[in-house]
């Protein structure tokens, strides 16, 4: 699909907190366990409160490029959607594939579970390492490619944490959306 034919204007781009974010599911750049960790993976679970980590438990982790969909708890959001990025070791060791695979399973699994809002991290940028750019390109041509095959999902939203994340995504936007015209 040439990037003409993407929906664009169902890309949101925000600063700001994804815990906050009232939408019908949230992504957390989680770890393999899914038992919370650092980074947006703690924030997320302390603001969902115990009962996603008891959510959590049973599901068995979830492999790199993957995700799985739990309650939202105390958080805005219905659902979190868990997924693992990969850590980045330059670009040549499956780590776009991986990554691609991230927003593509969480956009499945927000379709499959009647969501019609999602709201994004910037995925294994923080410290797995990826350069927020490529990233920023890479995750918004796969969520364009996604709801172009999702109708149901009415908006997809990036929650940037500082001006300095959400300007590479802003330029990176204008870039791709640019390339429609």
């Amino acid at each position: 699909m040439s990037a003409t034919n993407l929906p664009w204007g169902r890309i949101e781009l925000v600063e700001g907190d994804i815990t906050k974010q009232e939408v019908d599911a949230i992504v957390n750049a989680a770890n393999t366990s899914l038992l919370g960790g650092g980074g947006v993976d703690g924030a997320i679970h302390r603001a969902a409160g115990p009962g996603l980590l008891a959510e959590c438990r049973p599901l068995g982790g979830c492999d790199v490029g993957s995700a799985k969909i739990t309650g939202g708890h105390n958080l805005p959001a219905k659902h979190v959607i868990h997924t693992v990025g990969p850590v980045y070791h330059g670009g040549d060791k499956g780590e776009p594939d991986l990554l691609a695979g991230c927003y593509r399973t969480a956009m499945q699994l927000a379709d499959e579970n009647g969501c019609r809002s999602i709201a994004f991290s910037a995925i294994s940028c923080g410290v797995y390492g990826y350069p927020m750019a490529d990233a920023a390109r890479l995750a918004m041509t796969v969520v364009a490619e996604e709801l172009a095959k999702r109708p149901k999902i009415e908006v997809a939203r990036f929650v940037l944490f500082g001006r300095d994340a959400l300007q590479v995504f802003t330029d990176v936007y204008r870039d791709l959306a640019a390339s429609r015209s």
